[in-house]
């Protein structure tokens, strides 16, 4: 790839990083309720499922899906019920405490890396864009293998620092969120909700 190429293909990955998306909430989410440290675990887990749909999509299954509106029906419906059903897992969750001991919250690591990996694997936009962004810096003459290790590689550790950004900055002001008690919560589920109802709705 050539060295203007990934420029632009680094800034592209930049701007859809600091985009509003599942992923981004879940770690600003985690990062208040969990703290910066704990929620790596679920910001390692999203960039593991990016790098699984950018390897789908670089090997020809994004371009499966585009073509089938079975299948792709399907993978919306499934994605939007796994943030129907996330929403309601942090509308439920206990309020922000405020407290500075926060990696003793009783999430486990597992399952924080398991909710970012499903976070971004269930996602069919993400999918669908890649499969359309990806071709755009793909030269053909070149090691796929290789390509795709440097167009991962890339959106990987932009996404790792943008979402490590949030669930710091989220971590910082714990204790003005503990004010507003449930409503944060509520707010991010809410937010959660919305966009799993209306994933499958949009053509």
């Amino acid at each position: 790839m050539l060295m203007n190429t990934w420029f632009l293909y680094l800034i592209a990955c930049i701007g859809l990083s600091f985009s509003p998306g599942p992923n981004g909430l879940l770690a600003l989410t985690h990062g208040a309720m969990h703290g910066s440290r704990k929620t790596l675990f679920t910001i390692i887990g999203g960039t593991t499922g990016f790098i699984l749909i950018i390897a789908l999509c670089m090997f020809g299954i994004g371009a499966l899906l585009k073509s089938s509106v079975v299948w792709l029906t399907v993978l919306k419906w499934v994605g939007g019920a796994y943030l129907v059903w996330l929403g309601i897992q942090v509308w439920r969750s206990p309020p922000v405490t405020g407290e500075i001991d926060v990696n003793e919250s009783r999430a486990g690591r597992w399952y924080l890396y398991r909710q970012g990996v499903l976070a971004s694997i269930t996602n069919p936009k993400v999918l669908l864009f890649f499969s359309a962004f990806l071709p755009q810096f793909i030269d053909p003459q070149r090691s796929l293998v290789l390509q795709f290790f440097v167009l991962a590689g890339t959106f990987v550790v932009i996404e790792y620092m943008v979402e490590s950004l949030l669930a710091t900055m989220a971590n910082r002001i714990r204790h003005w969120l503990k004010r507003v008690g449930r409503g944060f919560n509520r707010t991010c589920g809410g937010i959660f909700v919305a966009i799993g109802a209306a994933l499958p709705l949009r053509a």
